[in-house]
Formats: structure tokens, C-alpha cells, sequence
């Protein structure tokens, strides 16, 4: 794009009629094998974008024989090799910010300017990944009865099925993928339906930074269990990377014993936003709008549940309140946008019916509370105060632009009313203590926190959940052995006893 303030429908047009819309199986773009198709639709008018190939089981199992066929070499292949793989890789997407961002604009609904910020965040994943590859390390020691050597290799897992969700369409691709590659392992990708061209270009970009056929294999499809369901129990695949909602994890957990696959799994959370008495208030409203409105909401990471301490609550409420007036809801390549629709009409019901119950509960709609007419899945930006404890909406992720307020009196009723779901993803929490911020460290039942901050993402870190969030971590140090697999070779005493010399 010539101006990428401004995008007009021949920039749309000419931008969709690049990105790919077939499979990706061994190496080669192919028609599904019942040569079928879906639409894929933009959120914002509910006007079709294009059509995408729709695998079938029989499209799942030739992408997992090929990403089985291709292991062994690529598992053999020097790490500097996959390294400059992703560091090329990265470089393109950077070079290509405003086509990664008007295709996740376009598919998702997000406005133009959070998708150029989710272009910077899901490329960094390759150029972590890609500092990682050559770092791959295992150990050598000598057995504590000196009696042997000890040698522990790092290995690549094996063929792994990645399913990524539709919210953050590339990070949650390159969140995967990334490491996969460094590790050495060959990958059959499922897309989220909603949201599949996103995906569909990185694999373009990846073809072209050298990744060999097989490594990668790329299969959109809205059947999505019939696909994957044969792949998870066939005994050539090794690993399992799921993010999504919990009760499908559930299910996919339970599906994967079988076969006792290693499995990663980034669920559904509940976050709560804790704002203590000693807070900076203007500090913690920024906060709080960054923790709850980054992609309208539509975030695992989003706020879900304000607690703010009873003595500050009006003040805070009152200034989270005229900040979240200042949104303007329109379509996202609208320069205006500063939040986009809801992903569908059934994620729009679903924040109405929670809005609609916490009002029921006895909560008061403070601003908005109602779905936009017109074209697309529009939702006002809403905050609901007096929510009282029990009330459904902060029982369940609300995943959209829906702030439920309540009140606390104590540190010790805030940490209850935190812990006080089985979901454990992340929570923020606003204090000038240290030593309160240190015991929140320690008693808050959460994989991630944010003090101060209402961005705790960062490709350096391990991402992940405890209790019904999660199994494992993405990003970070600990990303990249979700994909190595641990080997112990023992060696016998290489210096015998001077007699038997």
C-alpha cells in the first residue's frame, strides 16, 4: 500500500488475491481432496473475504505422512540452518507489517493499527526462536560412583499438530511453529476456520525463507474433530500444541492418552485485575484499559474480573469509565477504529446473554451494555459496577469489551476472590508495596502476573497456566523444550583401573 493510513477496497482486493487459499501438504499448494471450500467472512460487515480449500481426514493424514517423512532429515538438519530459516522468516514479516496486518484486520476485526502491533509481537517469536535453535544444549558428567559417564542428549519430539485459535491469528502460528523449527521437528498446522488466511500467509513467507517440503503442512478445515481426531491417534505423531477453549483441551487431553502423546496446552482463563488502596489510580486505569481492551477484549489474557479496593473504587471508576467512552467502535481499516467487532454473531450473543445475567444479578450498566445495529458484530464498550460475588459474568470469560466491576476490603478477600475460580492464566494487580507485590508473587494460583502493568506478553517469557488454564509454556527459555525430547546415554568408565590398562 502506497498510504497505509489509508486502505482502500482495491488495497483489500489486491492484498486478498495474494494470499494463498489452498492447502500446504509436502511442499505444494493442492485443492482439498473433496474439492470443497469455506468462506471466509470479515467480522465487521459480514461480507465473504474469499475461499479457502477445506481438508478432509484424507488431507490431514497425507499432511501427517509427509511431515513424518520429512522428520528424519529435518530432525538431522544443523541448527544454524533452521536458525537463518526463521531469521529470514522474520525479517520478511517485518518487511511485510501492512500485509500480516490488513489480513488479521480483515479477518478478525481488530483496527489496523493493533494488528501492525500483533505483526511485531508474532515476528519476534521467529527471531527468538531462531537465537535459540544453535543454543540447543544437553549435558556430560561423570556418575557420582565415577564408575560411568553420563551423557544427556536433546532431541527433537517428532511430528506435532499445532491447532491455533483465531484471536491472535499469527502470534498464536509463529508462538508454535517458531520453536517447532528450532527444535527440529515437522508440523501439521490447523488454523482456526474464522481466521485461516493469516496463517496461510506465513506459510507463503516460510516457503520462501527455505523451509523444506514436509517441515510445515497446512490444512484449514471447519471439520475441524473429523480432521485431527485420526491424526491425534495415529501413533506417527508425537506432540500435541493446542490453544483454545478449556473444554475442548479437555477433550483433546483425554483423546491424546492413547497414544500418551506429550501434549501443550494454552486454555481458557478468568483474569482478574486487582487494585489495591495504595495504587497509582491514573497509572492503574491505564492499566486497565490495556489489560481489558487490547483486541476488544477478545483475548485470554484479558481482564476478566475487576477487584478494586472499597476505598479508591469510585475514583477509579470514574476514570476507567471516561477513558473507555473515548473508544469508537467501527470497522478496523477505519482510521477512526480504536475497537473492532466481535469474531461472530455467536461470540456477540454470548457477551450479551453475560451482560444480561449480571444486570438480572442486581450489577448496574455504568456505560454501554448492548450489541451496535447494523452491519457486522459490533458490541458497545461496557463496564458494569455493583457486579456482586457469584454473579455468572465473573465466573465465565466474557471475551469481548466487558468490564465487570466489584469491590474488596482486605488483602486477604482480594487474594480469596482472585484464586477463587479454577482457571489460573494471568492476573494484574496495582500497588507501590513491594512486599505486597512479592506476596502477591507468591500466593496469587497463576501462571503469569502482571504488576504495574497490563501487558504481561513477551516472547522472552514463558506463557502458560496452572489449574485449568494450561499444561506447559510457550516462549521464553522454556519454549522451545515443549519440542525437545530428554535422551540419557550411559558410557562406560573411560579409564579403567591401571591393571587392566
Amino acid at each position: 500500500m502506497s498510504d497505509p493510513t489509508v486502505v482502500t477496497g482495491a488495497d483489500e482486493r489486491a492484498l486478498l488475491a495474494r494470499i494463498p487459499t489452498a492447502l500446504y501438504l509436502d511442499g505444494a499448494w493442492r485443492s482439498a481432496s473433496s474439492g470443497r471450500t469455506f468462506t471466509v467472512t470479515d467480522p465487521a460487515t459480514g461480507l465473504p473475504l474469499a475461499e479457502v480449500a477445506d481438508a478432509t481426514p484424507a488431507d490431514g493424514e497425507a499432511a501427517l505422512a509427509a511431515a513424518h517423512r520429512a522428520q528424519r532429515e529435518w530432525g538431522s538438519t544443523a541448527p544454524r540452518e533452521r536458525a537463518e530459516i526463521l531469521r529470514r522468516a522474520f525479517e520478511t514479516v517485518r518487511a511485510r507489517t501492512e500485509d500480516f496486518a490488513l489480513a488479521m484486520t480483515l479477518e478478525m476485526g481488530k483496527p489496523l493499527a493493533e494488528s501492525r502491533g500483533e505483526v511485531a509481537y508474532g515476528a519476534e517469536f521467529l527471531r527468538w526462536f531462531s537465537e535459540q535453535a544453535p543454543r540447543i544444549a544437553g549435558r556430560y558428567s561423570t556418575a557420582p560412583d565415577g564408575g560411568s559417564r553420563l551423557l544427556v542428549l536433546k532431541r527433537p519430539a517428532g511430528p506435532c499438530l499445532l491447532i491455533t485459535p483465531w484471536n491472535f491469528p499469527l502470534a498464536m502460528a509463529t508462538r508454535k511453529i517458531a520453536p517447532a523449527i528450532a527444535a527440529g521437528c515437522t508440523m501439521v498446522l490447523k488454523p482456526a476456520a474464522l481466521t485461516p488466511l493469516t496463517a496461510l500467509l506465513l506459510t507463503q513467507v516460510l516457503e520462501e525463507a527455505g523451509l523444506p517440503p514436509g517441515v510445515l503442512n497446512v490444512i484449514p478445515t471447519t471439520s475441524a474433530g473429523r480432521v485431527t481426531g485420526p491424526l491425534i491417534r495415529d501413533p506417527r505423531l508425537r506432540k500435541l500444541s493446542f490453544t483454545g477453549s478449556t473444554e475442548v483441551g479437555r477433550r483433546l487431553i483425554a483423546d491424546s492418552a492413547d497414544q500418551v502423546l506429550r501434549v501443550s496446552m494454552e486454555l481458557g482463563g478468568n483474569a482478574p485485575f486487582l487494585v489495591f488502596e495504595d495504587a497509582d489510580i491514573p497509572a492503574a486505569v491505564s492499566g486497565a484499559i490495556l489489560a481489558k481492551m487490547r483486541n476488544g477484549g477478545e483475548a485470554c489474557v484479558a481482564a476478566n474480573r475487576f477487584l478494586v479496593h472499597e476505598s479508591i473504587a469510585e475514583e477509579f471508576t470514574a476514570g476507567f469509565l471516561q477513558r473507555m467512552r473515548a473508544f469508537t467502535p467501527l470497522r478496523g481499516t477505519d482510521p477512526r477504529s480504536t475497537v473492532g467487532p466481535l469474531v461472530d454473531e455467536g461470540t456477540r450473543e454470548k457477551v450479551s446473554s453475560l451482560v444480561e445475567g449480571a444486570v438480572a444479578e442486581g450489577a448496574t450498566v455504568a456505560l454501554g451494555g448492548r450489541s451496535i445495529a447494523g452491519p457486522g458484530y459490533f458490541y458497545q464498550p461496557t463496564v458494569l459496577t455493583d457486579v456482586p460475588p457469584g454473579a455468572r459474568i465473573l465466573d465465565e470469560e466474557i471475551f469481548g469489551p466487558v468490564a465487570p466491576i466489584t469491590t474488596f476490603s482486605t488483602e486477604s478477600e482480594a487474594l480469596a476472590l482472585a484464586n477463587g475460580t479454577p482457571f489460573g492464566l494471568v492476573a494484574f494487580a496495582y500497588t507501590t508495596d513491594l512486599r505486597r507485590a512479592l506476596r502477591l508473587g507468591e500466593e496469587l494460583e497463576t501462571g503469569m502476573l502482571g504488576i504495574n502493568t497490563g501487558v504481561v506478553s513477551n516472547p522472552a517469557a514463558p506463557f502458560g497456566g496452572v489449574k485449568q488454564s494450561g499444561l506447559g509454556r510457550e516462549g521464553g527459555l522454556e519454549g522451545i523444550e515443549e519440542y525437545l525430547e530428554t535422551r540419557y546415554v550411559g558410557i562406560a568408565d573411560p579409564f579403567p583401573a591401571p591393571e587392566d590398562r
